[in-house]
């Protein structure tokens, strides 16, 4: 089927280029929003009729017209019917769609990628401070960034994950201040314990592993502690490895690594901040009010101008040590990045990180370097609610104030995890119900599509236990006309979507779609599965069915894989929903 689209888009841009010479819309199919309707839909009669200045159905009937005169359309067509205002509707051949099939046991799990693009993308998310375990926000950056670069990938985009980090500044502060109060035997709500201080249980577990002298190693660094209660540079060098190497065993938790980590503390020792004010101030577009340094970012769309260095009032040492406001470092990192040579640069980030958006891009413009207007992306997420046993869970005894990223994967799984937190759009507010999470029923979202998954495992191992042969190369070969039934063109018809949500997804930044889309793929294998026997003495019809059972496993498959979600061969329902197999 995707050979028979293909050929289609080609046949309705030559006909569009009839009707409408030189001046003929982009050729783009749609679907229909009923499917009684038809398998594909044509809209390009509506604007056409304003540069025509033809009533849209008129154009409609001329584009059919014209359609019919194509070999594709003759070939791989069925019908062609006009509706509404002046849409057309396409219903393909059954040949058509089976052709999918054929197309998927061929490609396996390249089905739906696309070719190297040249692109070179970098996708930033995560970028926790080492100041705490990584909380349910992380967790739903980490499957929505991860998900991401898994998406572009398949377009055929280089891609690279980056997680950036504060390793200095006040909170780093407050960690080794934290951990010096533990060391020095002091707890949460004793007198002399900061109120600003790191409550959690975990400030506890860094103050003895400092004692003990450890090491402590994680993807970017390596650090030993002298057990110095008084070096309070030497316990907060250790806390941020100690913490780094923590959040490193959640990622891995969380089956996710990074390419590179890079720390906000090199933007100033590589002279890339001062550079960055700099080239700002030779600009034009600062000013100075109130001892302070401003960027005019309202020329570049930003609601207000914003101070790039603060007025240091007398004998504010704090201040005096790091006079820039954060604006100025993200503004220099993002320079670093577009320097490296990406295409395309996407921040995965909490919608608390809105107004950031404006500003950042605003800095960029004013260095008048040629960055791109809209660089970088953002894909804002808003934040998770956490339920368990039917109340809000708030906090984490690890963390002592909010649930972790482990917590999550320790109540639940991995998979429940990544596919609960990718299955909603990023900006809506979303309630993960772990005891959801755990159930073995259709309204588990991820058991829902990984059950597809191994019932299908199970019908081919049935297959094959019957001397059948359940290669994808074999099942190749079968006579594809003989899937005729209704619930079978659904599932064809849904299968012939996946490389086009693909791309729209990819385009769009929007990982949910492919979470959409599997539970989709498995509502139409289970309602296949509901109304027909797979295993019959028709040896024929079996080993078509086979084949489209095969087809949709490889589906599943690599859609599972976008989302970092495995794809079981085998899982038991809940008994009171246990069905027979086929």
């Amino acid at each position: 089927m995707i050979q028979a689209k293909q050929e289609l888009l080609q046949a309705l841009s030559r006909a569009l280029a009839v009707l409408a010479p030189g001046a003929a819309p982009v050729a783009a199919f749609e679907s229909p929003k009923q499917a009684t309707h038809g398998d594909l839909a044509i809209t390009a009669a509506m604007p056409l009729a304003r540069s025509l200045k033809k009533n849209p159905r008129e154009i409609a009937e001329a584009l059919v017209e014209a359609l019919r005169a194509q070999p594709a359309v003759q070939r791989w067509v069925a019908s062609l019917e006009i509706a509404g205002p002046g849409f057309v509707n396409l219903r393909l051949t059954a040949q058509a769609r089976q052709r999918v099939v054929a197309e998927v046991l061929a490609a396996g799990q390249a089905f739906g990628q696309r070719a190297p693009s040249g692109q070179r993308v970098m996708v930033e998310f995560v970028s926790a401070n080492p100041t705490g375990p990584l909380h349910v926000g992380h967790a739903r950056q980490a499957a929505l960034g991860d998900a991401l670069c898994n998406l572009l990938a398949a377009q055929g985009h280089a891609v690279q994950r980056e997680f950036y980090y504060n390793d200095a500044g006040v909170q780093i502060a407050t960690l080794a201040l934290s951990t010096q109060c533990r060391l020095r035997g002091l707890a949460p709500g004793d007198e002399g314990w900061p109120e600003s201080a790191y409550n959690g249980d975990y400030i506890q577990d860094i103050a003895d592993a400092y004692r003990a002298r450890r090491t402590v190693s994680a993807d970017d660094r390596s650090y030993t502690a002298s057990g110095d209660v008084e070096n309070l540079d030497d316990i907060r060098q250790f806390a941020v490895a100690y913490l780094r190497h923590e959040q490193d065993l959640d990622l891995q938790a969380f089956g996710l690594r990074f390419d590179r980590y890079y720390l906000e503390s090199s933007l100033y020792g590589s002279g890339r901040v001062q550079a960055t004010v700099e080239r700002l101030v030779a600009s034009g577009h600062t000013y100075e009010r109130d001892g302070a340094l401003w960027l005019r970012t309202t020329d570049f769309g930003d609601d207000k101008d914003r101070v790039m260095r603060k007025s240091a009032p007398a004998g504010d040492a704090a201040a005096a040590a790091s006079p820039y406001t954060y604006f100025v470092p993200d503004v220099a990192y993002h320079v670093d990045k577009f320097e490296r040579g990406f295409t395309k640069v996407i921040n995965v980030q909490g919608s608390d990180h809105h107004g950031t958006i404006a500003r950042v891009r605003a800095g960029l413009q004013a260095l008048d370097m040629g960055i791109p207007k809209g660089f970088p992306d953002y894909v804002l997420h808003k934040m998770v609610t956490v339920m368990r046993g039917g109340q809000e869970v708030k906090i984490s005894k690890r963390a002592g104030s909010y649930v972790t990223l482990r917590d999550l994967v320790e109540w639940t799984s991995r998979d429940a995890v990544r596919f609960f937190l990718i299955g909603r759009k990023a900006d809506t507010e979303f309630v993960f119900d772990v005891d959801l999470a755990l159930a073995q029923s259709d309204e588990n979202p991820v058991f829902y599509v990984q059950y597809a998954h191994a019932r299908i495992c199970s019908v081919l191992a049935q297959y094959a236990e019957r001397g059948g042969d359940a290669s994808n190369a074999a099942l190749a070969g079968a006579d594809l006309a003989r899937l005729s039934a209704p619930s079978e063109q659904a599932l064809l018809l849904r299968l012939a979507d996946y490389p086009d949500m693909l791309t729209r997804a990819a385009a769009e930044l929007a990982p949910h779609d492919v979470a959409f889309y599997l539970r989709e793929l498995a509502a139409a294998l289970h309602a296949w599965y509901a109304a027909e026997r797979f295993l019959g003495e028709d040896a024929a019809l079996t080993r078509a069915r086979m084949a489209l059972l095969a087809a949709t496993r490889e589906v599943l498959q690599a859609g599972l894989a976008v989302l970092g979600v495995s794809a079981p061969q085998s899982l038991q329902r809940a008994p009171a929903t246990a069905e027979a197999q086929a």
